[in-house]
């Protein structure tokens, strides 16, 4: 039996001279994966980022119409600005600790024993043909937890030469590298 194409079953293509291009097509692609095999994802730290954002924001709004005229409101403004660099800090630091290079939080997938949800994490560094996935427990001191699982592939082996995507064959490793992850042992304590 034939499936009917939609619009989402399209082919995935990319300039293969991008970069940046290919790294956001297969994070994309690895999350939906992950996704897929029962695993939801996990907002919190997205939502956190937005609120974070939001408040910012708001003070760069309060600073630019504030009732007052300049050297009336130079107090204000001093205290705007500090704020803004502050909470920017804060930002920065929450991306740089708990983010890193992250492309996806879950949640553990319905119906599990686990009580922690995986980190999904990739690099492709820069004028470099491999990219790193990795797997890891949401909460590394979990007693569920187990231990990181890592795949590093050239991505020249998921695309033709005219930048489409062979899903089949990404979905088959990252496939592999979840359930390896789900095999692998506990560690121990």
């Amino acid at each position: 039996m034939q499936e009917t194409k939609d619009a989402s079953s399209k082919p995935k293509k990319v300039n293969l001279s991008d970069h940046s291009s290919i790294k956001h097509l297969l994070d994309e692609s690895v999350s939906e994966i992950v996704k897929s095999c029962g695993y939801v994802e996990d907002t919190k730290l997205s939502n956190l980022n937005l609120l974070i954002g939001t408040i910012v924001i708001t003070i760069a709004l309060f600073a630019q119409f504030y009732k007052k005229k300049f050297p009336e409101n130079y107090n204000f403004l001093i205290g705007c600005i500090t704020s803004y660099i502050i909470i920017n800090g804060v930002l920065q630091l929450i991306s740089y600790v708990k983010e890193k290079n992250a492309i996806l939080f879950t949640h553990p997938p319905v119906g599990s024993f686990s009580t922690t949800g995986l980190v999904v994490s990739s690099k492709l560094p820069r004028f470099s043909d491999l990219y790193t996935l990795t797997i890891a427990s949401a909460d590394a001191k979990s007693v569920s937890a187990n231990k990181p699982v890592e795949l590093t592939r050239s991505v020249t082996k998921w695309f033709t030469k005219d930048g489409e995507l062979v899903e089949g064959l990404l979905w088959k490793e990252v496939d592999g590298l979840i359930n390896k992850y789900a095999r692998e042992p506990k560690k121990s304590k």
